[in-house]
């Protein structure tokens, strides 16, 4: 992928959330030069059960297409190297907690003297301002203080959080976002930019219509499982053998719906002709659908949809997500190349006609650091040798 090819960011950020945003648009071609402490890196590198090759399958996932640099920004010399760096980058990333980057002397101030277009991206959970701006979090506690899991799960169930951790990836994908807007801007006017990002404002965007139902009437969302606060149905049933979803999300389908079950009644019946009444009257209704939904199973049942149109699909496990051939037909399954053989990776749902997918292993804990210093700012063996037993790489 081009898109972003002759970009070049420097990013210091770690765990999930910030490296998922690099990652993005390392996808579109960005040269994304993963800053690392030397010895330790990335937390993730290390973060089990899984491992490949001696990498963290946590880490591989993240960090794709990305060239690994270790260098100690606690030390004068390693800050030294960095402010290079910054004169020949556009954008340096972090997740740090705010105060951290001016501590480092690598807050936007003082980076901009040495790159006066420089883009500075900060992403922490609370943001640089406000009575939380200090406090530890991860992606557990956004979930919960965002008010997400507050209407996850099922009716008088027990608090669950989202399976995929959407308290991280929302500010991974708002951050890459960001800085895509950034980059376009300064095309425009020349200007660099400083962004303060913030977790828990990025997920809470992601309420949309849920919390305007709030907002107007004042009705606080409850855990309905599978199901819908509007629409009737639009959920999760049990058929002879699997669980299947319905969505019947406009009226054209309800009558199809209906007349695949058997039960054209029930599309004329006033309690269901519409979905304002069938939403009304949704506690008589699902017990009905339930019922005939375990007359069959679920493969008769989408084949039966399909042939009426009726929006519908098995709950796929993470197996038949990777075997489906939709998913492999958009190349959303794809194999990097490894030592020991090809890995297994999701691919860039990025398309863009005419621009080729590009795949690079997660690279080892400062495998480029000679490479890129050298092409970068010119540093000789010798220069590296001596900055490699003063610590500073």
């Amino acid at each position: 992928m081009n898109l972003l090819d002759g970009v070049r960011i420097l990013d210091l950020s770690q765990m999930l959330a910030g490296p998922y945003g690099s990652l993005l648009l390392a996808d579109m071609g960005a040269e994304v030069i993963k800053v690392e402490e030397p010895d330790t890196g990335d937390r993730t590198r290390t973060i089990g059960p899984h491992f490949f090759e001696g990498q963290s399958a946590y880490f591989i996932s993240i960090n794709r297409n990305k060239r690994s640099v270790t260098l100690n920004l606690k030390s004068e010399k390693g800050k030294s190297v960095f402010y290079g760096l910054v004169k020949n980058a556009d954008v340096v990333f972090d997740n740090f907690r705010p105060g951290t980057l001016k501590k480092l002397g690598c807050d936007y101030e003082t980076l901009k003297k040495y790159n006066p277009k420089i883009i500075s991206c900060s992403l922490s959970a609370f943001g640089e301002n406000g009575p939380y701006r200090d406090y530890p979090a991860f992606d557990l506690t956004i979930q919960a203080l965002g008010g997400m899991m507050s209407y996850m799960g099922e009716p008088g169930g027990k608090p669950v959080r989202m399976g995929a951790p959407m308290g991280d990836l929302a500010g991974g994908m708002f951050a890459a976002l960001a800085i895509s807007s950034a980059l376009y801007s300064r095309d425009k006017t020349g200007k660099g930019c400083k962004m303060d990002l913030a977790l828990l404002d990025c997920l809470i965007s992601l309420h949309t219509y849920v919390a305007q139902y709030y907002a107007v009437d004042g009705v606080i969302p409850e855990p309905i499982g599978s199901g819908h606060q509007s629409v009737v149905p639009y959920q999760a049933f049990k058929t002879k053998d699997i669980h299947i979803v319905i969505a019947v999300f406009t009226e054209k389908f309800w009558a199809r719906f209906c007349k695949v079950l058997g039960r054209e009644e029930l599309a004329t019946d006033p309690r269901f002709e519409n979905n304002h009444k069938r939403a009304e009257n949704r506690n008589e209704l699902i017990p009905i659908l339930e019922e005939i939904f375990l007359t069959k199973t679920g493969d008769e049942w989408i084949r039966a949809l399909n042939e009426e149109g009726v929006p519908c699909a098995p709950i796929s496990t993470m197996d038949k997500v990777f075997a489906d051939e939709q998913v492999r037909a958009r190349d959303m399954v794809v194999e990097v190349s490894y030592e020991s053989g090809n890995l297994k990776m999701l691919g860039n749902p990025v398309k863009v006609e005419g621009a080729e997918q590009r795949y690079e292993q997660s690279e080892s804990l400062g495998k480029s650091t000679d490479e890129v210093l050298k092409s970068i700012l010119g540093y000789s063996d010798e220069d590296l040798k001596k900055l490699r037993s003063e610590g500073v790489v």
